[in-house]
């Protein structure tokens, strides 16, 4: 049985920065606070917590002083950054670079859209860690729509400017794009009033046709994803429309031996939030399974 990890699967820029982060941190050997989950990848999450990374929520956000704390690739709202300063804490901000900079491009047309009597809206999965960032770049006003109901909180007479969280799929973005058009079409208003910006992460939307390259090549293929990943569940998708026989899988424990029968190709693949270790882990899990049939 041939069994071949996808090259081009693994961390995103972003992510493996901020884990980079947190690795020169931890390596002083002093605990380190990360506000949420540093990557939705629960294997990543356990093998920092042994090194030393806490998980903290919000609440317990507040009730820190004098210490470090790790701001994660998805970014952080203003609210975050004023309470670091009323509670002296030194933030380590590994915020990804295309996330900050889609921040500040909401925040200009936040700004511009009060003076126009406008609406931001962002297609992402509310309450989402990126989407809170965005959101609190508008005083948490801008509308979050995943789906075609979610459009009936819009007024459609009024100018909207839709931004899209970075790890969304692009068919599903152009989808709510012209979804929106025919809305505004309804109601009789002007295209010109309407702003889409594609702000899909482009390391992230490149990968979708390179997945569907890689899973036509194989007789069954793995996808190695944590169960929380936004972006994990928008490249499955992808995987799954080309090679029915995919599989979603968190780690090698969750091989069904059943899904390889009559495989003589297996690829291995995976969201921009999973480890290539891990990805290597379920390799070898495969090449055992293949040495015993």
């Amino acid at each position: 049985m041939k069994v071949t990890i996808d090259k081009n699967s693994g961390y995103c820029f972003g992510v493996e920065f901020a884990i980079q982060m947190a690795e020169d941190e931890l390596a002083h050997g002093q605990q380190l606070y990360c506000l949420g989950d540093i990557v939705h990848n629960r294997m990543e999450v356990e093998r920092l917590h042994q090194q030393g990374l806490r998980i903290i929520d919000r609440e317990q956000l507040a009730q820190l002083h004098d210490t470090k704390v790790l701001i994660r690739a998805h970014g952080e709202p203003p609210e975050t950054y004023q309470l670091a300063l009323q509670n002296n804490l030194e933030l380590i901000d590994a915020s990804c670079p295309v996330v900050l900079k889609l921040q500040n491009r909401v925040k200009h047309a936040f700004d511009l859209s009060q003076r126009q009597d406008g609406q931001i809206v962002i297609y992402g999965q509310p309450g989402h860690a990126e989407v809170a960032g965005l959101t609190g770049q508008t005083g948490n006003r801008a509308i979050i729509v995943m789906n075609e109901a979610d459009l009936d909180q819009i007024d459609f007479a009024r100018p909207v400017t839709l931004f899209s969280q970075t790890t969304k799929s692009t068919a599903g973005f152009y989808k709510m794009k012209a979804l929106m058009e025919a809305r505004i079409a309804a109601a009789g208003g002007e295209l010109d009033s309407f702003d889409a910006n594609d702000s899909i992460c482009r390391q992230v939307s490149n990968r979708e046709p390179a997945l569907a390259k890689f899973a036509v090549d194989f007789d069954v293929v793995l996808f190695v994803s944590g169960r929380k990943s936004s972006n994990g569940k928008a490249l499955f998708s992808v995987v799954n429309a080309i090679n029915p026989r995919s599989y979603f899988i968190e780690n090698e424990s969750e091989i069904d031996e059943a899904w390889l029968a009559g495989a003589q190709s297996v690829g291995i693949c995976g969201a921009t939030s999973t480890p290539l270790w891990l990805m290597q882990q379920v390799a070898q899990r495969v090449e055992g399974v293949g040495e015993m049939a």
